[in-house]
């Protein structure tokens, strides 16, 4: 009674360490692996399932985040504080300190793509990823400005009125970080779009009414007016030429991104032969496998022999390469 309990099974082949629970209160950290967002950790039990309960959240909704990682005890603290892990897994959910969630294993032991809750605010996010699937596919079938053109106009839209069907602000906010995000290529449609689209101001209102004083609606606020003022600012300073300055700059990228390509290609045409020269001929085939993107199950079936033996494989391979995950172990050989 009042307590939440959030549960659910981690698939223990994959994912050995502990499950973290994180609130989220900054919405341009959701991808990220804040340490200080972190309110709990538990090692879930030899079936791989974990269970967090008590009765310290907030009564009003929330934005957490449940995740795994396979950082070592040397890397985890290190990687945590710079808020990235190459080797992790998440899920973002909304709720509140009255909230039952279950985390279910899916199909072949998939983890963290179901929610089962009464609250129907809990699955949101899952629901926005797939139209975002969507989006993304539109994006890719044919490359071209033109294409992304019509794209930007149909699928700004498209996020925006779902998020607004949801009746949950906090879903809009979900949409919104994705669309505005600054390292993304919708920024600049985003922009212009906040021009002339009143949905913005309109998103405020209805963060201010669900969510009045709270985090949210502080940083959206303020992210609103200062990217009004950036697009106000380039309008009353339009007669400035800034071509030269940019063609500088561009010349300069040019050439450093020349050097920088070049300088990869060489060292990683050099780590290549390194590995070959210091791996044995199974452990060769392991990995060649591994960049085929095979899993320790197909690898195994493939060379005939147990998983357990690929696993002995696996972690002779990082041992000898300085790795201590996959995705490390294939960056070694990206062109």
């Amino acid at each position: 009674m009042a307590q939440y309990n959030f549960n659910g099974y981690v698939n223990t082949e994959r994912w050995q360490g502990d499950v973290y629970l994180s609130i989220i209160e900054d919405y341009r950290t959701l991808q990220n692996i804040n340490s200080e967002q972190i309110i709990s950790k538990i090692t879930p039990d030899a079936s791989g399932y974990f269970q967090f309960s008590g009765d310290q959240l907030d009564n009003t909704y929330k934005i957490y985040k449940i995740h795994v990682d396979n950082c070592t005890p040397e890397t985890a603290e290190a990687n945590h504080f710079d808020g990235h892990c190459s080797d992790s897994k998440e899920i973002l959910f909304i709720a509140k300190n009255t909230d039952s969630i279950r985390f279910p294993l899916s199909f072949d032991a998939e983890m963290f793509c179901d929610i089962e809750a009464s609250n129907e605010k809990a699955g949101i996010f899952i629901k926005i990823d797939s139209l975002i699937g969507e989006m993304r596919f539109d994006y890719s079938e044919f490359r071209s400005k033109a294409n992304r053109e019509l794209n930007n106009k149909k699928w700004f839209k498209a996020l925006q009125e779902f998020g607004k069907d949801l009746n949950e602000p906090l879903a809009e906010l979900y949409i919104y970080a994705f669309l505005s995000e600054r390292g993304s290529s919708l920024h600049q449609y985003y922009l212009e779009d906040l021009k002339t689209n009143n949905y913005y101001n309109e998103m405020l209102g209805r963060l201010n009414t669900s969510y009045p004083n709270s985090t949210y609606l502080n940083q959206y606020e303020g992210e609103i007016a200062s990217d009004k003022y950036i697009i106000s600012s380039r309008t009353s300073s339009s007669t400035i030429n800034w071509i030269y300055i940019l063609f500088g700059l561009l010349v300069v990228s040019v050439f450093a991104n020349c050097w920088f390509i070049s300088n990869y290609r060489k060292r990683n045409r050099i780590n290549k032969q390194k590995t070959t020269e210091q791996l044995t001929n199974q452990e060769q085939n392991v990995l060649d496998l591994i960049l085929e993107g095979n899993t320790n199950k197909e690898i195994a079936d493939t060379l005939f022999v147990s998983v357990s033996t690929i696993k002995t494989h696996v972690n002779n391979l990082y041992k000898k390469l300085n790795v201590n995950s996959r995705d490390s172990l294939k960056s070694l050989f990206d062109k």
